[in-house]
């Protein structure tokens, strides 16, 4: 341990108490690698926090933010633009669906969420249609931590002692071991009852009081669950039959993460909001974006006075041109070396293969995958519930291995420029701590999907 003072930064989403005793600080990355201060290596199978997609000290991104500062640090958003903000934003409707052609920019996921929801509000205002007020979220679903996105928790201890709107109905979790276990992909069960669950919330609300549906395609921090089988189209078309805004998170599956360029595209939906942020920029300078369709921004501008601000809403650092910058060049290797398509191809599926080949492991009751996506769900047996993910966690760590524990689901989001080599040796380190915590594996499990 260096001589660090570690009492002054309050550590997001951290047991600070505990991270006290057993600090863990990294001094440096490269690549698919962090290192910790002696030095030693610990393969990020993350991407940082599902961000740092084209992996870690890109040269590329940091020649293009040292250019930039010294070319224009910053001007304001407000009233105001610069070249580099307009460059990205027309860059990344490059690789949205066809009718989303409008970016705000924000400085989070956390902000674009509560953003996407002001601009819903704002649209069926504009429609005459103010009462409809309410939204549609999951269980399971996470939106960030700002008061709109904290209201659209669907975890428990991400909402208990905020403040929350109270307006707000959620449709049940996509996550269902007891009969998708093991699966490759999308799931083959949940559809069905979704739907049912959708349609029962607009009879007890009404469709005319619901303003939006706001899901993540692939959820996240709910344990890394993909979506069942038609799952996403059946949403599109409950939402078109109710007349309800659909509104993708994509915050994590965004900028190549499901093996498309976006989730949308993916599962062949077209949501009319998307939020993004995380990949947007390679994980390096804070930034994120709303996404937004042609016709919701044009009935906004239509009912706005045309002396004022259409949308009074806005950040001090939005579209700022540093992080534009590191978008921009993020994006050139995004294309140049494909990794926004990778997750769909060889390396997916190298991927999905090694992935499962973990279900010999001990207390393994599912593995699942998309994309570059993939968690590993275990049975705590005589443990508490929730207990066993975090010895596996640090355990992993202490083996030269970053992976995320979420409950007892160890979470895989790995840099989309991972190699070959690389998850061999992520399933070698993985395998290890595992059976230094579980003891041996047992008899291969059923793992056929």
């Amino acid at each position: 341990m260096s001589d660090i003072n570690i009492d002054n930064w309050w550590l997001p989403f951290t047991n600070v108490r505990a991270f006290q005793d057993n600090p863990r600080i990294f001094s440096r990355a490269e690549g698919c690698f962090l290192y910790k201060q002696d030095g030693s290596e610990v393969l990020d199978i993350t991407a940082g926090l599902w961000c740092c997609n084209v992996g870690h000290g890109r040269r590329e991104i940091a020649d293009a933010v040292h250019k930039q500062l010294m070319t224009l640090d910053y001007a304001p958003p407000f009233q105001f633009g610069t070249p580099p903000g307009f460059e990205f934003a027309q860059r990344i409707t490059q690789h949205t669906p066809a009718d989303i052609n409008r970016v705000f920019f924000t400085n989070s996921g956390s902000e674009a969420v509560d953003t996407a929801l002001k601009i819903a509000h704002l649209y069926q205002h504009a429609r005459d249609k103010g009462g409809k007020q309410r939204f549609i979220s999951r269980e399971q679903g996470y939106h960030g931590v700002n008061v709109g996105g904290t209201s659209m928790q669907g975890l428990p201890t991400n909402r208990h002692g905020f403040p929350v709107l109270d307006r707000v109905d959620f449709l049940p979790g996509m996550l269902d071991i007891s009969r998708n276990a093991f699966s490759r992909g999308s799931p083959a069960h949940g559809t069905e009852e979704m739907a049912a669950a959708f349609e029962n919330i607009v009879a007890m609300r009404g469709a005319d009081s619901i303003c939006a549906v706001i899901i993540e395609p692939v959820s996240g921090a709910g344990g890394m669950v993909p979506p069942p089988q038609g799952y996403l189209k059946k949403v599109r078309e409950l939402c078109d039959k109710h007349d309800i805004l659909l509104i993708f998170d994509e915050v994590i599956t965004g900028f190549g993460r499901t093996g498309s360029a976006f989730a949308a595209t993916e599962f062949d939906v077209v949501p009319d909001i998307m939020t993004t942020a995380k990949g947007i920029n390679g994980g390096t300078v804070p930034m994120g974006a709303v996404l937004i369709k042609d016709e919701i921004q044009q009935a906004i501008f239509d009912a706005a006075p045309n002396t004022l601000p259409e949308f009074f809403h806005g950040n001090t650092y939005a579209g700022a041109p540093v992080a534009a910058a590191a978008g921009l060049a993020a994006m050139d290797i995004y294309e140049q070396e494909g990794l926004l398509t990778c997750g769909s191809g060889e390396k997916g599926k190298y991927w999905e293969d090694a992935l499962h080949s973990l279900a010999d492991l001990p207390q393994v009751i599912d593995i699942r995958n998309y994309g570059l996506l993939g968690a590993v769900s275990f049975d705590p047996m005589e443990l508490p519930a929730k207990s066993l993910g975090p010895k596996i966690h640090q355990r992993c760590f202490d083996n030269g291995l970053l992976c995320r524990a979420v409950g007892d689901n160890m979470v895989m989001s790995p840099p989309l420029s991972i190699s070959h080599q690389e998850i061999d040796l992520f399933i070698s380190r993985f395998r290890q701590s595992v059976t230094e915590v579980l003891g041996q594996p047992s008899s291969p499990a059923v793992a056929t999907g």
